[in-house]
């Protein structure tokens, strides 16, 4: 049995979870945002879904990022696709609605801002890589510019009117620990691991940044070659996981596979098992060839069993991030929810979708060319409660 997050069930249970964007269900959506602040006479283009504060938003800019969330192997429903696109809207709207807060506020992202966050997008990749990414999502650099400012200002707004108001105190810290001693006992010992796979066939979906994709064993050997002098010249383990490995699971988190009880390695491929219990926290192992991968590892922790105290900094500071994370998501929905309130919104795919009883064949039908496969270069809609 090889090693992937599906193999073993983690018993840690405070971990840093993406926060989930509170979209609202399609129903809710239509009833909120399609029937408020608009009226049946209004007049609008064809192409335009909706309106907030005079601005317009326009079925070509939901198109591209619908594209960006449907998986280019499987045709959603014409009550899918709706569905999916009446939440892009949202989402759309959502960030007008804040940025224009943001330029009121003059938090909007300056020109350096923009240049830094856009060479971060664009290293990992050849300047051929990157034309290709952004040709497959129908962007252009100057799109990706845009959407970069557009979030980085939606982000210093949130940054200064919601999380610099968040405090956790020692108390809050105690009373947390106390109520949950429980998920703070480790039952047995426990190794949190990263790996980087390597297989020696052509992949239908590749997860990793440099889209890189080993098809047959000469290939798989000289990567992971390549791979390993890399590592031993100093280069970060995460990194060379982001752009290299192709697990679709853990490529996208560095390689992270958790923390893994021992109970679970006796699951895993033996030669795995014996690999990791002589491994020391920090060390990264020599290639291990499987049956149908080769696996490069990294032991990040070992912990034994037992009571963790509350003077444990990891403890401490998982508490802190837990606490930290309910405190955000909740004050950025209130804060989401009074901003609508101030705002005059009009969606009309909303209406349309009421008014047609869902039957909208022409919208549920995407006027831009399907991608051939996922593409992580560039930005996606930004739902208040998740921005990075």
């Amino acid at each position: 049995m090889n090693f992937s997050p599906n193999s073993f069930s983690s018993t840690r249970k405070l971990r840093g979870a993406r926060r989930a964007a509170p979209l609202l269900p399609a129903v809710a959506a239509v009833l909120l945002s399609g029937l408020t602040g608009c009226s049946q006479n209004e007049r609008h283009a064809p192409d335009v879904w909706a309106v907030v504060n005079g601005t317009e938003i326009r079925r070509d800019d939901v198109e591209k990022y619908y594209r960006s969330q449907v998986n280019p192997e499987q045709k959603p429903t014409q009550e899918d696709s709706l569905s999916l696109k009446l939440n892009v809207v949202e989402q759309l709207i959502n960030n007008e609605i804040l940025l224009e807060r943001a330029k009121k506020l003059n938090l909007q992202a300056s020109d350096g801002e923009v240049e830094d966050k856009f060479t971060e997008v664009k290293s990992p990749f050849t300047e051929e890589e990157f034309q290709r990414q952004l040709k497959a999502r129908g962007m252009s650099v100057d799109d990706l510019k845009r959407d970069l400012r557009r979030q980085r200002s939606i982000e210093k707004l949130l940054n200064r009117e919601v999380a610099s108001k968040i405090t956790i105190t020692d108390l809050d810290v105690t009373d947390f620990y106390n109520a949950n001693l429980n998920q703070f006992n480790v039952a047995e010992p426990q190794y949190r691991i990263s790996q980087i796979v390597i297989t020696p066939r052509k992949d239908v979906q590749i997860r990793n940044r440099k889209n890189d994709d080993a098809t047959n064993e000469a290939e798989a050997q000289r990567k992971t070659k390549m791979i390993m002098d890399r590592l031993n010249s100093g280069a970060d383990f995460a990194q060379l996981a982001m752009d290299y490995s192709e697990d679709a699971n853990t490529a996208p988190n560095g390689g992270d596979l958790g923390y893994i009880p021992e109970s679970s390695l006796n699951q895993a491929d033996p030669s795995l098992k014996k690999l990791v219990m002589i491994l020391k926290p920090g060390q990264v192992s020599q290639p291990i060839v499987l049956k149908d991968s080769t696996r490069i590892l990294k032991l990040v922790a070992r912990e034994a069993a037992g009571q963790r105290g509350i003077n444990d900094p990891q403890v401490q500071q998982t508490i802190r991030d837990t606490l930290r994370d309910r405190k955000e998501q909740l004050l950025r929905a209130a804060y989401l929810a009074v901003a609508r309130d101030e705002a005059k919104v009009t969606n009309y795919l909303a209406q349309q979708v009421v008014e047609t009883a869902g039957k909208l064949p022409d919208a549920a039908r995407s006027t831009l060319p399907p991608v051939a496969t996922p593409t992580p270069v560039g930005t996606k809609p930004m739902a208040p409660a998740n921005t990075q």
